[in-house]
């Protein structure tokens, strides 16, 4: 009996650490994905954001959203800069060439805004802060932001 509780114990630490400690943004669902506002560009035409709403939870469940970013200068890389719960008002707009502008906040709620600007290839918004403590991701981005 002590050795199938510890086998156990081990197993599940086991998946907590993977799950943790090495997320990439590939593991998210993107069965049930739609199309979200964009593409917006960046004033000169370098980046282009696009947002993807991503269902879960069937009738009852929610929407999350995630905004990817095309550097449209090398071979149209992509990397996903943001990833939160979908609020019911959502937009992107560029401030500059690097730095985009995500506004996402439900306004008869104050607590629920996830609105947030991005240094594109320097910055990143995980909600739940999985990708922020990833081994994995650790070289992508200078800073990661989480909720």
């Amino acid at each position: 009996m002590l050795i199938v509780t510890l086998l156990g114990v081990i197993l599940a630490s086991s998946i907590y650490i993977y799950e943790v400690y090495f997320f990439t943004f590939s593991e998210i669902d993107r069965e049930f994905t739609q199309k979200g506002p964009g593409p917006v560009t960046s004033p000169t035409e370098k980046y282009t954001a696009n947002a993807y709403y991503e269902l879960y939870g069937g009738a009852a469940g929610g929407v999350n959203v995630r905004v990817e970013i095309t550097n449209n200068n090398e071979n149209n890389n992509v990397q996903m800069v943001y990833y939160s719960d979908a609020k019911s008002n959502f937009s992107m707009e560029w401030l500059d060439e690097d730095t985009l502008y995500i506004l996402n906040n439900e306004p008869d709620y104050p607590n629920s805004n996830r609105s947030i600007k991005l240094e594109v290839g320097k910055e990143i918004y995980h909600e739940n802060g999985l990708a922020c403590k990833s081994l994995i991701m650790k070289d992508e981005y200078e800073t990661c932001y989480q909720n």
